[in-house]
């Protein structure tokens, strides 16, 4: 069985590089294609697979932020054919366009945000970027209905993400949810803060409504945020930030594990495809505390292993977070369900579906 792995950019340190690190596991002796490789902005153990960059990967500039390279990763990836059995995709709209010999697998983190989530995606940018996305808009839609419809097998991190592929694409997806690959057993490093504060990670751009947390903590002094990640709304957030918010935009997975196994709970204010840092936080016993929305219905269990709320004003957040101090949670119910999210049953369906494609290819 020939299998070759395509994601769109391998940029960034985000749950969907987490998932193909996972991918790499369960095929090893697949290459990896993307259009941009930075190894120092994603994660280390990305340097031990066969990662093979697009010939875009060598403008400097657009490898340094995808995001300029937007207009161009169609053209990309559409003239990138993949001599494999089975080409599997992790895509959030562009690894899906590469041609293959074989039979075509994609697992969609999301239908490309920029084009069917464009007010959220853009809100930070600048107005020439906001231009130059509409003038292209509907010539990429075309692109993008087009690819989706090469596949022969479309997955669904999450039940959001699978009505969107219906609605857009007109494709019904099965939902393979991530899984949760934080080892908690695994090395620590202390950061120097102490226990007992909330715990936000996540990429800072707009849709993570980061500043909707800051702007909530300058509420409640008595309490701590701690923000892990990078992003273009790093500068505008460290000027917002009040005194009990700290930001980390670096962390490795050892400081990561001590962060959450000293945090109070996890809080996010994202409009989330997959709630993956319940699932992380979880892994320690640590509920979370969440806006109701998209993957987190799938991820958290409301009273069990989490506390949702239902709009992103300083109010209703910081009510859920006063809430979340008042429960006496119960860590091994909130392990029990993040160890239901485990890589050995996504592995082992995704095998499942590769295998059959491959035997379908011959």
């Amino acid at each position: 069985m020939k299998v070759a792995l395509v994601h769109d950019y391998l940029t960034q340190r985000g749950g969907a590089e987490r998932v193909v690190l996972t991918m790499t596991e369960a095929f090893p002796d697949a290459p990896l294609y993307t259009a941009f490789y930075e190894p120092s902005a994603t994660f280390g153990e990305f340097r031990d697979v066969d990662v093979r960059p697009l010939r875009i990967n060598n403008i400097g500039v657009l490898r340094r932020d995808h995001r300029r390279a937007l207009p161009l990763l169609a053209c990309a990836f559409g003239n990138l054919n993949v001599d494999a059995d089975v080409a599997l995709c992790s895509s959030s709209g562009w690894a899906h366009g590469v041609r293959t010999t074989g039979r075509k697998v994609v697992y969609c983190h999301t239908p490309a945000r920029w084009l069917y989530q464009s007010d959220r995606y853009t809100r930070a940018g600048t107005p020439l970027r906001r231009f130059g996305l509409s003038v292209v808009r509907d010539r990429l839609e075309a692109w993008d209905a087009a690819a989706a419809a090469t596949a022969s097998v479309y997955l669904a991190n999450s039940s959001i993400v699978r009505d969107r592929i219906r609605r857009i694409y007109g494709i019904d997806a099965e939902v393979l949810a991530p899984p949760q690959a934080i080892d908690p057993d695994g090395k620590t490093c202390d950061v120097g803060i102490g226990p007992g504060y909330f715990l936000c990670v996540a990429r800072l751009i707009p849709h993570k409504n980061v500043d909707a947390l800051v702007q909530a903590f300058s509420r409640v002094p008595h309490m701590r945020l701690v923000v892990v990640g990078a992003g273009p709304d790093a500068d505008r957030l460290r000027r917002l930030r009040p005194s009990n918010v700290t930001l980390l935009e670096h962390v490795n997975d050892a400081e990561l594990r001590w962060l959450y196994q000293d945090c109070h709970a996890v809080v996010s204010a994202a409009h989330e495809d997959f709630g993956l840092t319940p699932l992380e936080g979880g892994a320690f016993g640590k509920p979370s505390v969440v806006l109701r929305y998209g993957g987190f219905l799938d991820t958290v269990c409301d009273g069990t292993t989490g506390i949702f709320f239902d709009g992103l004003t300083p109010d209703a957040i910081v009510a859920a977070l006063r809430r979340a101090v008042d429960v006496r949670w119960d860590p091994d119910a909130i392990r029990r369900h993040a160890n239901g999210f485990s890589v050995a049953a996504f592995t082992e369906r995704l095998r499942s579906i590769v295998e059959h494609e491959a035997e379908l290819a011959k």
